[in-house]
């Protein structure tokens, strides 16, 4: 287990509080969203058990297991050792690169961890059964059927395969489609915003693509709180759920914001990275998503941008 102290939460966590005494299982929860999660369903009384391929997993979690969910005799013992009213299933591979190399990645991590615990769950039963879905993959009945990249693919198939439980064995499982998430602790330095706070902050300048991408970013104790109340809201199961802010901005102009928050002279190289083929640009149904789960961000790009570049200067430091 982690001994790091957990972040306070700044979201207002009373619309979870009716979950106190559900048991939750959280895959992928030593990740960046998973053990953000950990922490807030555990500060709501929730118990929590997390599972990883890692070792170590959140601090707030009373148990972490180390499992490959691709072995379907490992899925089946840690679903029943754990017992779990709710599963969150956020342990993924995630690379939105087009590369052939992650092809096969995806397809293990993503898609076929999916399977095997639809599979072990709909045998022993749940309450409740949450996977996360991405922005980048195709609307279901849009005309726009590519995936952009085999991260989008596996997420996508992984979503039908939640619809098709759900549509052919009663199975209650839901679809968070979670859009561009950023915040404190993101210890990923290939992801664009730790990239460029941490250039901004040694004084650097950040190479990046165009700028001209519109991205809808979502901060993550938001993200937690909404994939909570995923596990609550009635009548959601085989739905897709946005999760995001509603309000896409640019890569030059979410820089240039960090930028300015930092005051760095430093400016990003522009160009500097090519443009990624086929990426799409889409926008969360907040108006939807506030309808079916009563959530919507509470957290503006510029605080959450403030928050998590002071996380970045204390790291430095």
């Amino acid at each position: 287990m982690s001994a790091r102290p957990t972040r306070s939460f700044t979201v207002d966590l009373t619309g979870v509080a009716s979950g106190s005494g559900r048991s939750a299982l959280v895959t992928g929860g030593a990740g960046f969203i998973g053990s953000r999660l950990c922490d807030l369903l555990a500060l709501c009384g929730w118990s929590v058990q997390s599972a990883s391929r890692r070792a170590d997993g959140p601090a707030s979690a009373t148990r972490h297991w180390q499992v490959d969910l691709t072995d379907l005799a490992a899925t089946q013992a840690l679903v029943a050792a754990t017992s779990p009213d709710d599963v969150f299933h956020l342990a993924s591979h995630v690379w939105g690169a087009p590369g052939i190399e992650h092809v096969l990645p995806t397809f293990r991590s993503n898609l076929h961890t999916t399977v095997n615990l639809l599979t072990v769950l709909a045998d022993v039963g749940c309450s409740r059964f949450v996977v996360t879905g991405s922005l980048v993959e195709p609307d279901a009945g849009s005309a726009d059927r590519i995936p952009s990249a085999p991260y989008a693919a596996s997420k996508w198939a992984s979503s039908d395969y939640v619809r098709m439980f759900h549509a052919l064995y009663g199975f209650p499982g839901t679809i968070a489609r979670v859009f561009m998430v950023y915040g404190p602790a993101q210890q990923d330095p290939t992801k664009l915003i730790p990239y460029a706070i941490e250039s901004l902050l040694r004084g650097e300048a950040p190479a990046i693509t165009s700028g001209r991408r519109l991205i809808d970013w979502v901060y993550v104790d938001d993200v937690a709180y909404g994939l909570a109340r995923m596990a609550l809201a009635p009548e959601i199961e085989g739905r897709t759920v946005d999760l995001g802010s509603g309000a896409p901005i640019s890569t030059a102009d979410l820089v240039e914001k960090a930028r300015a928050l930092i005051g760095a002279d430093a400016r990003p190289l522009l160009g500097a990275l090519p443009d990624r083929p086929l990426e799409p640009t889409r926008v969360a149904n907040v108006q939807e998503t506030r309808q079916l789960l009563g959530w919507s961000p509470a957290t503006t790009l510029e605080d959450g941008l403030a928050r998590t570049i002071a996380w970045y200067r204390g790291e430095l430091a």
